[in-house]
């Protein structure tokens, strides 16, 4: 508990240093200096905005590749990009590893209250994408009227502008489901497991022949702006981007550029009028939830979301305890041909990653017909992922009972099964003991792995919130001691229990 108190105390100082600005110099006499505009983006994202090049996947190109290269030629340097998770992109920024976000970064009150921007570079709008073949999908209306009655599933880019317009105009009727990358969203209406995807017209645009089952649902809705973000101050290096962004608008090359990925159309034509437009005129009021404020809107999300990794753990480990004690039995007392099986079963599973192995199951099983809910295909990666540490620490621990105990055990009468549950397995759970609880107080924190397949666990809940509030350290600090109050009370009962199981039998 001391512990805990500890973290709070420090959660506290963090919180009350978080307004706090740091000095910092002209940026953009660094960058000249430099002789480089570092640009952060996500290539995972995909196109049109920026990928590998198919003709040398080391570089990348994308419509914002070269943008960043027509703006740094503007400044008179070179253009650097600089890979980063997408949601991630605003905290890179203020680490200074980065100078701009420039990857199809919405222009929203929050990110206005929280980052200095330049001025719109496009005017983007949301498409709503469906199977051709769906019969109760063919307008918005049957978001809210499907003959099926029940709540379609629509796949969205994770703290992205389509993620905030589903939200606000059809939270009651649809259930939002969170992605890490837009393309995942589009494959998994393909296959059946959501409903709909919503997406920003230029991914719509760039990938209509990769997904040519979808088809675009209605008219294209929503009316936002791409802005370039900075840091706050960072004033010289903003009016320096918004004199470059005015003058490839009136040479024709933004235009050029545009046309060159289908992307230019009536809206861009708005965008020669927004040089000095304030974020009000926008349609933007700025705002900034910093400090306890931003803890009483967003915490009770992170709460809930502290559940859900608490759910996960609590399903999975005991599934995990199970199978890895029967893969260890196997070892040990199976024939030849099984021991093999499950040496191999051990070694692959210890031997990838977790995160591809809940890729396989959430992504690649679909592909073949097995499809099963984020929630559950966690639960299933989670439990077949721990199931081999498990495995082997419970070898470890029969191993330690001496040998002469089934001997004794079989000499009496009893058969191997029933010596192995009386007799071999009691004395060795005394000894896993510790490490299993370990592995129980690792796994509440591998939930956040779970992320990636769309569970809406502690930790991908604060990234969306983060990258939405800009509030990294506030919400990091709680994230923290959420993750600490459910590891530490583990840990003190892991030792409560090794002290009674340590304790000689009464005679």
């Amino acid at each position: 508990m001391r512990q805990l108190a500890l973290i709070v105390a420090l959660s506290f100082v963090s919180l009350a240093l978080a307004p706090a600005v740091t000095a910092r110099g002209d940026t953009l006499a660094k960058v000249r200096a430099r002789g480089a505009l570092v640009w952060g983006g996500d290539s995972e994202g995909g196109g049109p905005y920026v990928f590998p090049d198919p003709a040398a996947p080391r570089r990348m190109t994308g419509f914002e590749t070269e943008l960043a290269e027509l703006l740094a030629a503007d400044l008179g340097v070179r253009s650097q990009f600089y890979q980063g998770l997408w949601q991630n992109l605003p905290a890179l920024l203020e680490t200074g590893e980065i100078d701009v976000v420039l990857n199809g970064y919405e222009l929203t009150p929050a990110r206005a209250g929280d980052m200095a921007h330049t001025r719109p570079y496009y005017v983007y709008q949301l498409v709503l994408l469906a199977r051709r073949d769906d019969p109760q999908l063919r307008t918005w209306d049957d978001l809210r009227h499907r003959t099926d009655g029940k709540k379609p599933k629509i796949g969205v880019l994770g703290g992205s502008g389509a993620h905030a317009y589903l939200t606000e105009h059809y939270g009651d009727a649809v259930e939002a489901i969170a992605y890490e990358g837009t393309t995942d969203a589009m494959r998994e209406v393909e296959t059946g497991k959501l409903d709909a995807t919503l997406t920003d017209l230029p991914a719509a645009v760039f990938y209509r022949g990769r997904f040519a089952s979808l088809a675009e649902i209605g008219e294209p809705v929503g009316h936002g702006y791409y802005v370039l973000f900075l840091r706050r101050g960072d004033d010289t290096l903003r009016a320096a981007l918004d004199t470059a962004i005015g003058h490839l608008l009136d040479d024709g090359k933004l235009k050029a550029l545009y046309e060159k990925y289908d992307l230019w159309n009536p809206p861009q034509e708005e965008l020669a009028a927004l040089r000095d437009k304030s974020d009000g005129e926008l349609g933007v009021q700025a705002t900034s939830l910093r400090g306890w404020a931003v803890i009483r809107s967003r915490g009770a999300l992170l709460v809930e979301a502290a559940g859900v990794t608490i759910l996960l753990a609590c399903i999975s480990m005991p599934l995990a305890m199970l199978l890895g004690l029967l893969v260890a039995l196997a070892r040990m007392y199976g024939p030849a041909p099984l021991r093999w099986l499950v040496v191999a079963y051990i070694e692959i599973l210890r031997g990838t990653p977790l995160m591809l192995q809940l890729f396989v199951i959430f992504f690649l099983l679909p592909e073949i017909g097995l499809t099963l809910p984020a929630f559950d295909a966690a639960v299933a990666g989670l439990a077949i992922n721990y199931s081999a540490y498990e495995a082997e620490i419970y070898r470890a621990g029969m191993q330690a009972v001496p040998r002469g105990q089934m001997e004794a055990a079989v000499a009496l009468g009893m058969s191997p099964a029933l010596a192995l549950r009386r007799i071999i397995i009691p004395q060795a759970w005394r000894i896993v003991v510790p490490p299993v609880t370990n592995d129980f107080i690792a796994m509440f924190k591998d939930t956040s792995v779970c992320s990636v397949i769309t569970v809406m666990e502690l930790t991908n809940q604060y990234k969306v919130q983060a990258n939405d509030t800009g509030a990294t350290i506030e919400l990091g600090a709680l994230t923290a001691l959420l993750y600490l109050s459910m590891s530490i009370p583990l840990a003190r009962l892991a030792t409560v229990l090794e002290r009674r199981l340590s304790r000689p039998a009464k005679g």
